[in-house]
């Protein structure tokens, strides 16, 4: 029979670097260099509600899985809302928190949440999804969470007590463009003269963009960026973000060759930001910052300079973050998100896997007739 162990891991730290990265893929959210700056700056800590508690799996004192996890007391940053849930134990006298979830924290990127390397794959999945329930029992929690996991990932998780939950994300997908213009042919004439339209605002109020990468973004590009990034997120949210100062400036030492800056610059002084990730085969536009409100200025730099970005170096996807319908139109298409869910409650667990039911036929639904709103042309 096989036998399996497992060991908390209170910090990314306790991994060597080397040793997480054989068994994740190039995605920049679950690299280790990423989940240790949200640690040492503190952005994810006990006292924010993220306190780490990442898994390893051994069998026979070799490690075969690994997933990065957190102890959370609320529901924030999560991007996968389940604050109806927490309502309802509250009502009921209950305490929803703590969970633990298995995600990125503040990303709502999909990528392989439990990473296994083993023969025999769905052996470990039952052993995990068995150890999250007895641990969750034990410790008073009220369930487990794999958020924004691959689609192969659910039929394992599901056939272990995981309930399938789905959403919807917009990503743009390259189809061997050869240009902006080449991108621009594909959609429909009077598509194509909106997004003309708008791009065309920015060369008339002398706005340039300039792209930045590796060695080229210095301390002081990353110190000004987190200035834009706080000073939108308060007027947009009332707080200054999840991030700091200091998990910027610990990406930049890390995770630099990774990185993309992009500076909208008016009269010599740069006005607007965006930073971005890039992997093997795709950008990921995620944190936007400005210090004045230009028309347009937000699609150009957040969606139209990504495309650009990503025809020139032939990368096969752009991932601009989640929601936002005002994608479609600039040629964003609805793509299906998965996440997995265990609540431990015997009372609660029916009426959320109905729900749960219920709310994917309305996504189903949804995904459809966000598809037919797509810019394209009809032979396209």
């Amino acid at each position: 029979m096989t036998t399996f162990s497992h060991r908390w891991l209170a910090s990314i730290s306790e991994i060597e670097a080397g040793v997480w990265q054989q068994f994740f893929t190039d995605n920049p959210f679950t690299n280790h260099a990423f989940l240790f700056a949200l640690e040492q700056s503190q952005c994810v800590s006990a006292t924010t509600g993220w306190q780490p508690q990442h898994l390893a799996i051994y069998q026979n004192d070799i490690l075969v899985a690994l997933a990065p996890g957190y102890l959370k007391s609320h529901s924030y940053g999560e991007y996968v809302f389940d604050w109806a849930w927490a309502q309802a134990y509250e009502k009921h006298g209950l305490e929803y928190y703590p969970k633990w979830l298995s995600g990125s924290p503040f990303s709502p990127i999909e990528g392989q949440r439990i990473a296994i390397d083993h023969a025999q794959p769905d052996q470990v999945y039952q052993y995990i999804t068995a150890l999250l329930t007895k641990q969750c029992e034990q410790q008073g929690w009220s369930g487990w969470h794999i958020n924004f996991c691959t689609q192969q990932q659910v039929s394992h998780l599901t056939s272990h007590q995981g309930m399938h939950r789905i959403g919807v994300q917009f990503q743009w997908k390259n189809q061997d463009y050869a240009t902006f213009d080449d991108f621009l042919q594909h959609l429909t004439a009077r598509k194509r003269k909106a997004l003309k339209k708008e791009r065309s605002k920015i060369a008339q109020q002398n706005i340039t963009i300039n792209w930045l990468q590796g060695e080229q973004i210095t301390v002081e590009v990353m110190s000004q960026f987190c200035e834009f990034y706080q000073r939108t997120y308060l007027k947009r949210s009332g707080h200054m973000g999840y991030l700091n100062h200091d998990f910027f400036i610990l990406l930049h030492a890390l995770m630099a060759e990774q990185l993309v800056i992009m500076h909208a610059i008016h009269d010599g002084e740069v006005i607007a930001a965006t930073l971005s990730f890039k992997s093997n085969d795709t950008l990921y536009g995620r944190y936007w910052g400005a210090v004045e409100e230009v028309d347009c200025l937000h699609f150009e730099l957040c969606y139209y300079q990504g495309i650009e970005y990503c025809i020139k170096h032939q990368l096969s996807c752009f991932h601009s973050g989640a929601q936002g319908e005002h994608k479609i139109a600039r040629g964003f298409a609805p793509v299906f998100t998965h996440s997995v869910h265990n609540v431990i409650d015997s009372n609660f667990r029916p009426a959320i896997a109905d729900y749960l039911q219920r709310e994917r036929q309305h996504i189903h639904i949804y995904h459809q007739q966000c598809a037919e709103l797509l810019p394209f042309k009809a032979d396209v």
